[in-house]
């Protein structure tokens, strides 16, 4: 997986652009396989694991209502996290995971249900409406297995939202000044 994160933070710096995390069911595993590739101080600012409900609130600006009434494991929940996370640690770009990697449900919700979000300044071919970006994901598997292909997920979505914007030209022309990341 580690080099989903490699392309990620070598198109963060070719663009000159920062990331931040926020995680609840990952408990910080994005964060750890990004700073698992060398050179990401140079564009990760840095992340918050907030798995307590009322952190994703306090620490991350998340609407205590919506809280209040769908839960931590939302669509909405996941978006506000990641536009928070990115507020809050003065990135670009703003990713987030939310769900439940189990064994129990949480909030009315089953197993292997989880949303990863983007929030950043995409392209409007990417996203006509200007805003973040939510995956809902559906995972089967033991607790390690959803919490792990949740990682891949989110990263595959901000990876999409990084790469949109750059023609084939502009990645060659990208690697080869860079010598790959």
């Amino acid at each position: 997986m580690n080099s989903l994160a490699t392309e990620v933070l070598r198109l963060l710096m070719v663009r000159g652009e920062t990331l931040a995390v926020a995680e609840s069911l990952t408990g910080g595993l994005v964060a750890a396989e990004i700073t698992a590739t060398p050179g990401a101080s140079k564009v990760f600012r840095g992340s918050v694991t907030a798995y307590a409900t009322e952190l994703k609130h306090e620490l991350l600006g998340v609407d205590a209502t919506l809280l209040a009434e769908r839960g931590a494991v939302d669509p909405q929940v996941a978006a506000q996290m990641a536009v928070g996370v990115r507020k809050a640690l003065g990135a670009d770009w703003g990713i987030a995971t939310t769900g439940v990697a189990g064994p129990e449900p949480q909030d009315g919700q089953p197993v292997g249900t989880v949303f990863v979000a983007v929030d950043g300044p995409f392209p409007a071919s990417f996203h006509p409406a200007g805003g973040g970006k939510v995956i809902p994901l559906r995972l089967n598997g033991d607790r390690a297995e959803i919490r792990m292909e949740s990682v891949r997920s989110v990263l595959a979505l901000l990876l999409k939202g990084l790469a949109s914007e750059q023609t084939g030209n502009e990645r060659a022309q990208d690697t080869e000044q860079n010598g790959g990341f």
